[in-house]
Formats: structure tokens, C-alpha cells, sequence
């Protein structure tokens, strides 16, 4: 733990980003474009990033592993998405109309996409969600949606419900409610969807049995990353595709974080299990603001003069597709061997910071894939749903993140820990010293 003489050590480390907060509390809303920022241990400025690396305006260095939430798939100033964005700063930066980049970016994800029939383009993960409920109600004629304690599909009102709420707001675990999560949320924006555990197939059972007929779509993601990163276990998503099919409903993989990530092909790819519809965002456009919905041919037409109303100025925009183009193809070279470096490296580090918590005497658990994975401090069995992530301790884990930003590493504030290509053998080594440091310093 830290002592005063440390905090002091700390707030001095980082004298210009807490002046600039008071600043910017003063103009922007709370002082922060994205109210979750404030969770991080310090109201940190950053100035400067290249690969896997960024400096604050105090001058401090970090291992970055919180890569933007995870959109820098290849992490900071990519020279292939930066030649991307040059070019295509020096044409029109919208048109408003249809332009080559649109069908040749959709095609790039039908050829890495299993479930890509067709494909339409958004511009954030939220969006891309009410695209793909939308179209499931209209496909099916049915209203309910089924989705999972813990798992994050956006910030509207019809999908942000019973994510990181407490187990007395969620129910009983046999008779689970749609948990409202935010002030100002309309009351009735869980008459629409019905919750199940995660890694509980007979919670799911038990809603098909009583709710089947009227379930437009289970929409999951496939590995619960936003609450742990959390991993299917085995036979849960085969099993979720056989209830689905046999009840006339369909299977949404929310693949916002999965996709481009897990592998090439998303999780769908990984697991070989092929939804009805996919999103993703997040590592699509490797840092500019795109996301996009995936799906069966007969399901995406329905935006096409089959009643389905969908827009977006944004929509498609030249920008974003120019470095999406960049960054799948980045991605896809050499048939995938970045990423899978990437997830071998990720699994190192996963495993070496096992062995430091051990010989420290710091209970850890850590959860989840090589590029995508959370740190537990409990002494519990391993998390299988969301609510086994209620009993981790929090405060070892603040520690751990405040002491981890003193040894120049930045992670995002649940403990999740993201890996892109452009990390190597010299960050994981750097790290693993760091993280020795940070659990001694605990003890």
C-alpha cells in the first residue's frame, strides 16, 4: 500500500495533467469526454504515443496496454494507417454518396468474416448494435432480446441493462431481472429483454422454455471481455447455436472487442461457431471511428427497401474506410502472423505475471485470451460469470493500477490488459520487471 511520502512522490509525477484537469473541468462536462476516463488512477494527459508506447505532459513513459479500449490494434502512428490517412486527407473527406472505398472495404471483411454475407458500415459499437437488434425483430416479428449478466452492447437505454450492477439489482440468480444501470434510463427499457448467466446453459434453458416463441435474438459477446474477460466455456456457444436455431430465433455475436482481435476471423472464427449477425468495432478501423454489422444475406437486406430504417451522415465515411482497408490488410499479412504473435507474446505475459503474483504471495487470477485479458485479485475459483466478478478485491486492484502507472505501465482501470503486434519482447520483459516491482511494493 501506498504511504503518504508515496502519494506525495505521485502527485508530483504527474503536477501538469492534474493542472490541466482543473482546466478542462471548467469547459467539458465533468472535465472529460468519456466519463469512465475518471476511473483511471490519475487524470492523465497524454501527448505523445508511437507503437506500443505514450508520454503524458509531465514527460512520464508507459507501456501502453490499454491501447485506446482496445481500438489500437496496431497500436500508436502505424506507418501503414498513417500513409492511409495522408492520402486520403489530401481527397474528399466525405461525400455523402457512394464511393469505391465502401464495397471495397465490405469486402475485405466478407473474405475474413465467416458469417459476412453482406455488411454495413456505422460509426460506434452502440450504433452497430441497434442495427442488429433492429433488424432481428424485424426478421423474426418478434420483440425480446436475450442477453447475459455482465455483457456490455452500448450506453442506449434498450441494451444498457444489468452490465456492471450489484447482485441485489440483478435478483435472484434463478429468476434474474434486466437491471437498469444509469439515472435517466426510461423505466420500461427492460420490458424488451431478459437476462441469463453467463456459463449457466441451464439459465438459458430455462428462459427458451418459458419465453421461446417470443425471442427475437440472443445477442452475446463471445468472450465476456467487458466483465472479466470471461471465456465460453466449452460447449456453451454450440449449445447457444442449437437453441437459437431450433426456436426460430437468431444468434448475435457482439464482437466489438473480439473481432479482428481473437483472430483474424473474430471469435466466431476461433470457436467455429457462425452467427446470424456479428458487430464489430473497436480493431476494425485500428483508430478511427468505424463499426459495422455482418450478417446473413436475407437479415442485412431488410435496410434495403425491406422496412428497415437505418442512417448515418457518417455512414461509410472515406477516412474511416481508407485506414480500415490499411489495417486488415496489415492484419491479414502473412496470413495472420502478427496477430498470432501477438496472442503467443499476450499469452506470455499472461502467464509470467501468474508466476510474479505467486512468488510475491499476491492471491491473482487472470482471465481470459493472449491479447485481451483481466487480472483478478481474489482468492476465489476462477470467475465463470459475471457475478463471481462481484467478490474481487477492489482495492488490491487500485493498488496495483496506481503502482503499475508509477512503473510506467498503463492499463485500464477494471485490470484489462490488451496486446497488439506492435508489443514485443522487450515490453513483455520490461513488464513482467515492472510487475515483480508492483507486487513486492504490495506485500
Amino acid at each position: 500500500m501506498q504511504t503518504p511520502e508515496t502519494s506525495t512522490v505521485t502527485t508530483s509525477r504527474y503536477t501538469t495533467s492534474h493542472t490541466l484537469f482543473e482546466r478542462s473541468k471548467k469547459a467539458l462536462a465533468g472535465g472529460i469526454s468519456s466519463p469512465v476516463r475518471l476511473l483511471f488512477p490519475e487524470r492523465l494527459f497524454l501527448r505523445e504515443a508511437l507503437g506500443p508506447r505514450v508520454w503524458d505532459v509531465d514527460g512520464n513513459e508507459y507501456i501502453d496496454y490499454a491501447l485506446a479500449w482496445g481500438v489500437l490494434i496496431l497500436g500508436h502512428c502505424h506507418p501503414r494507417l498513417v500513409e492511409a490517412l495522408r492520402r486520403q486527407a489530401e481527397r474528399p473527406q466525405i461525400y455523402g454518396a457512394q464511393h469505391e472505398l465502401e464495397y471495397e472495404a465490405a469486402e475485405r471483411v466478407q473474405r475474413l468474416v465467416p458469417c459476412a454475407e453482406r455488411v454495413a458500415f456505422t460509426s460506434s459499437g452502440t450504433e452497430a448494435v441497434q442495427l442488429a437488434l433492429r433488424l432481428a425483430r424485424a426478421f423474426t416479428g418478434r420483440n425480446l432480446i436475450l442477453k447475459f449478466e455482465g455483457h456490455f452492447h452500448g450506453w442506449v437505454d434498450s441494451v444498457l441493462l444489468s452490465h456492471h450492477n450489484t447482485s441485489e439489482e440483478l435478483g435472484p440468480v434463478e429468476e434474474p431481472r434486466a437491471a437498469l444501470c444509469s439515472k435517466g434510463q426510461v423505466p420500461n427499457a427492460s420490458e424488451n429483454v431478459i437476462t441469463a448467466q453467463w456459463n449457466d446453459l441451464l439459465s438459458v434453458q430455462r428462459v427458451f422454455a418459458k419465453h421461446g416463441s417470443s425471442i427475437a435474438a440472443v445477442i452475446a459477446e463471445p468472450v465476456l471481455v467487458n466483465s472479466g474477460a470471461i471465456m465460453p466455456e466449452p460447449g456453451l456457444l454450440e449449445a447457444l447455436r442449437r437453441l437459437t436455431q431450433d426456436y426460430g430465433s437468431l444468434l448475435i455475436f457482439d464482437e466489438i472487442i473480439t473481432g479482428f482481435r481473437i483472430a483474424l476471423g473474430g471469435a466466431q472464427s476461433f470457436f467455429g461457431i457462425t452467427p446470424d449477425l456479428a458487430t464489430f468495432g473497436k480493431a476494425i478501423g485500428g483508430g478511427v471511428a468505424l463499426s459495422s454489422v455482418v450478417g446473413r444475406k436475407e437479415i442485412m437486406e431488410q435496410i434495403a427497401g425491406g422496412g428497415v430504417a437505418f442512417g448515418g451522415s457518417y455512414n461509410g465515411n472515406p477516412v474511416s474506410l481508407a485506414v480500415a482497408m490499411a489495417t486488415l490488410d496489415e492484419l491479414a499479412r502473412d496470413g495472420g502472423a502478427g496477430l498470432r504473435q501477438a496472442n503467443a507474446l499476450g499469452s506470455q505475459l499472461m502467464e509470467g505475471l501468474r508466476s510474479a503474483a505467486k512468488d510475491t504471495g499476491i492471491p491473482l487470477l487472470i482471465t481470459g485470451f493472449g491479447t485481451a485479458f483481466s487480472m483478478h485479485f481474489t482468492t476465489r475459483p476462477q470467475p465463470r460469470s459475471y457475478r463471481d466478478t462481484l467478490h474481487d478485491d477492489k482495492v488490491a486492484l487500485a493498488t496495483f493500477l496506481r503502482l503499475a502507472l508509477e512503473e510506467g505501465l498503463l492499463l485500464l482501470p477494471d485490470g484489462r490488459i490488451y496486446v497488439s503486434p506492435v508489443h514485443t519482447e522487450r515490453e513483455l520483459h520490461e513488464t513482467l520487471r515492472a510487475a515483480r516491482t508492483v507486487f513486492q511494493r504490495m506485500r
